[in-house]
């Protein structure tokens, strides 16, 4: 049965009718003949293909695996398991996967607090770990019997840690200044303007800027576990200049690949399931005409909420 949504609700669906189109832009197994794979959807299972993607393709790798929990992603149901069994089920693809990053390359990997100690561990067998980032997944009702669960981790990994790319000035984020310290009267790292007191900071690995995609949102879709376009835009511009290769081998409904897009990047993606390549191939037309990033302007982040705010003004 098809959802009843309200009239403001953005979620994005495909319909029927626009389903012949979207598989055009979505490449199946059998179709991958070694040619070059850039800004390709890949509709497959990974084990079946991840041998077929060049090795040292990609300048970036972001990776969203399954957690280690049980969860339905659309009739393909990952089962939760033992610490011991989900470090092995890393294992059979991880190595792989790092091989189609280039010697400077970087890579980022998602995981929650349940499965972060097996990540850090199996990261560590294949690259050298430089940071793990913390940040504020806030969203949920909460549990009765345990500490709501609002926060994420991300493992960020390079080849070679002298010759990897890092563009910090890229990543900036812009915060309200509550406290202004003034020198002589004027503003001592900080910017007075009609829009208020704002001061440009470094970022550190804690965000608590970031907006988990709902119903009102243009990038929302239906997927269980989507990841924001502001999320990975800070990966994607600290660690990868404009025209580098971006590689997603659980791409799901194609954050990576919309957000490569829509920053000047290429993007490679890897999905099993056909309605999400529908999903991302559709938000991929659609960055054609919107390039927008939620939270993301003037070449800085803002803090979450404030940049509609700032723009009423």
């Amino acid at each position: 049965m098809s959802k009843t949504r309200a009239t403001n609700n953005r979620t994005i669906t495909v319909a029927e009718d626009e389903k012949p189109l979207l598989r055009s832009f979505i490449t199946l197994p059998d179709q991958i003949n070694g040619t070059e794979l850039q800004d390709t959807i890949i509709n497959a299972d990974l084990f079946e293909v991840i041998d077929l993607v060049p090795d040292e393709v990609a300048d970036l790798i972001i990776i969203d695996p399954p957690y280690n929990l049980t969860k339905d992603f659309n009739g393909n149901t990952f089962s939760a398991r033992s610490s011991d069994d989900y470090e092995s089920y890393l294992r059979t693809w991880f190595p792989k996967v790092c091989g189609k990053l280039k010697p400077t390359g970087s890579l980022y990997l998602c995981g929650d607090w349940k499965c972060t100690a097996a990540l850090q561990k199996v990261m560590s067998e294949h690259l050298t770990i430089l940071n793990r980032i913390t940040w504020q997944r806030e969203k949920g009702r909460g549990a009765k019997a345990n500490w709501k669960n609002s926060m994420e981790d991300i493992w960020f990994g390079v080849k070679d840690p002298h010759a990897y790319y890092f563009n910090v000035e890229a990543v900036k984020l812009k915060r309200r200044v509550i406290a202004p310290y003034r020198v002589d009267g004027k503003p001592k790292d900080w910017d007075e303007s009609t829009d208020g007191n704002f001061r440009l900071t470094y970022p550190s690995n804690f965000w608590d800027d970031i907006s988990i995609p709902f119903w009102s949102m243009p990038e929302n879709t239906d997927h269980p576990t989507q990841k924001p376009e502001k999320l990975y835009a800070k990966l994607i511009l600290a660690s990868s200049k404009p025209g580098d290769v971006i590689f997603d081998p659980f791409m799901g409904s194609g954050t990576a690949a919309v957000t490569a897009k829509k920053l000047g990047r290429h993007y490679l993606g890897v999905e099993l399931n056909e309605e999400y390549c529908l999903w991302a191939a559709k938000r991929l037309q659609m960055a054609e005409s919107d390039s927008a990033i939620q939270g993301y302007s003037d070449g800085v982040f803002w803090e979450r909420n404030t940049l509609a705010q700032q723009k009423i003004k």
